[in-house]
């Protein structure tokens, strides 16, 4: 069983930053990939960045510049800096891994850019 925790979402002023953390009960080398995900209120699930396990980075184009995916083994947690926010930026944020052909998500942290 795997357990995604996500935590570190608010609200911000647009320009703004904010750390999401996500913790996962296990190893997350033991994943393919981990990263974020986000859905904003009436449209799709997206992705935001992703990391693999060989530490091959991928992100949107819309964070390219303003977003870090990175991750820390040793307390098995993978982290989004988000950074120059902007009101386009609010939904709810979720983690995600992928074991083989298995996928994982967290419960999602809500984040609000308004002034």
């Amino acid at each position: 069983q795997v357990c995604l925790v996500e935590s570190g979402g608010g609200l911000v002023q647009p320009g703004g930053s904010l750390r999401l953390s996500c913790a996962a009960s296990g190893s997350i080398f033991s994943f393919n990939v981990v990263g974020w995900y986000r859905q904003a209120p009436g449209k799709e699930r997206e992705l935001v960045a992703t990391i693999a396990r060989d530490g091959v980075i991928n992100y949107a184009d819309s964070v390219k510049g303003r977003f870090g995916i990175s991750r820390d083994s040793a307390v098995n947690t993978v982290y989004l800096q988000m950074t120059s926010l902007k009101p386009e930026d609010t939904a709810v944020y979720y983690c995600y891994s992928r074991r083989s052909d298995e996928l994982y998500w967290g419960q999602g942290t809500q984040v609000t850019v308004a002034s």
